[in-house]
């Protein structure tokens, strides 16, 4: 049932099926594509995060970037300013005033938003390797939404990391991680090994089933609406597999991609993380599962209950 997501990672891949499949297939691809981005008041790591999306090697039709911005203040504004001046690329600032943790809220206000058909969501400190947006495009198919994987960095490491190690691509060499420290678990050691045939063979066979995450998910806009958004009741701990539970429910299938699709994850600390808001969300996630819900009252629209599924 799998082996279709093993065959589905490139073009070459697609000389093996019949011309009608081939055309199905490169039929289902977006036309524009956009990277929603979140952040909130962490200019430094949400630079290395831009270092990583401008370096994309992708040029099927210009990338809409848009940063989904939880309230930060002038420092961020002004880096976003910089950058989009520097680079000359669609950069989008989604700005809410600082209300406590608004994610869900801010991430809404992207996706509508957003001029493209299809969506990578990541957060400000997950560095792009230069092959993910292209993989996220060549995996997209309707019915699906699409998941990858991350390596985490120590702090040092995090700080150390520079534009020309990301833009050189050095920063995703494992050799060049473990020699600055970086100490690996035999299970997340292959996400940054460049072998696209052991990777598309990992994500085959390994056990982990596809969730959306908010570092590294992607999915069609027009899904995004069908379950009406992100739910703002939600809070930090599990508002990204709320979100993709509902998907789920709606009928589109996750593919766990997590070996093709590489972020560097930057550490920072949490300190919007509660015991008070995982639970309420770990209560919302029960009730979603329980009732198989899939449009949220208070997302996208604000509706006055939950429609009958």
């Amino acid at each position: 049932m799998r082996l279709p997501i093993l065959t589905s990672l490139t073009d070459a891949a697609l000389q093996n099926f019949p011309p009608s499949r081939r055309r199905a297939a490169r039929a289902e691809r977006p036309r524009s594509l956009g990277v929603v981005i979140s952040t909130y008041n962490n200019p430094a790591w949400l630079e290395k995060t831009l270092w990583g999306y401008l370096n994309q090697r992708f040029d099927r039709f210009p990338l809409e970037i848009l940063i989904a911005d939880d309230g930060s203040g002038n420092e961020t504004g002004a880096l976003i300013a910089r950058v989009r001046a520097e680079s000359g690329a669609n950069i989008k600032r989604i700005w809410i005033p600082d209300d406590g943790f608004q994610k869900c809220r801010v991430l809404n206000l992207a996706v509508e938003a957003a001029a493209s058909e299809y969506l990578i969501f990541t957060d400000q400190d997950c560095v792009a390797r230069p092959d993910l947006v292209e993989t996220h495009y060549r995996a997209a198919r309707r019915g699906w939404f699409v998941s990858g994987g991350y390596v985490k960095l120590p702090l040092e490491l995090s700080r150390a990391l520079t534009r020309d190690d990301v833009e050189s691509g050095r920063c995703f060499s494992l050799r060049w991680l473990r020699e600055r420290g970086l100490k690996t678990r035999p299970f997340s050691a292959p996400k940054i090994v460049d072998s696209p045939f052991l990777a598309a063979l990992l994500n085959w066979s390994t056990p982990t089933l596809a969730s959306w995450n908010g570092c590294c998910s992607s999915c069609w806009k027009d899904d995004i609406y069908k379950i009406n958004g992100f739910n703002e009741d939600m809070r930090y701990g599990g508002l990204d597999r709320e979100f993709g539970e509902r998907l789920a429910n709606l009928g589109v299938r996750g593919k766990q991609l997590r070996y093709s699709l590489v972020n560097l994850h930057l550490d920072h600390k949490r300190p919007y993380a509660t015991r008070e808001s995982i639970e309420k969300n770990r209560r919302i996630r029960a009730e979603i599962r329980k009732t198989r819900q899939i449009r949220t009252p208070n997302g996208i629209v604000k509706e006055a209950s939950p429609p009958t599924n």
